[in-house]
């Protein structure tokens, strides 16, 4: 089952300020449209978040889940950024079928 990166990133952040922010204006609006069943929880078919009107909590299985995401999601960070150096290098490439006329 393929999980779609955005949602991965999106649940690890509600887990995350859920459960160590303190209540703020900000958090709310950040976790306002987070209240309903996330993407990521109808595909997988289980519930990973626990919702109140004051607090986001993960369920077990979204503890487990987040336990192992954070370093998994470091390790692609990891990996995006060891090819940037050949974003300056890189140049664009021109086919010689595809010249304009």
């Amino acid at each position: 089952m393929a999980a779609d990166l955005g949602d991965l990133t999106a649940f690890m952040v509600v887990a995350r300020a859920g459960a160590s922010a303190t209540a703020t204006g900000e958090r709310q609006q950040r976790l306002q449209p987070k209240r309903s069943r996330t993407t990521l929880e109808v595909r997988l078919g289980v519930r990973l978040l626990n919702r109140t009107t004051r607090s986001v909590a993960p369920t077990e299985a979204g503890a487990r889940l987040l336990e192992r995401l954070g370093p998994a999601l470091g390790e692609v960070e990891a990996a995006l950024d060891s090819v940037n150096h050949f974003r300056a290098a890189a140049r664009p490439y021109r086919s010689p079928w595809l010249r304009p006329r």
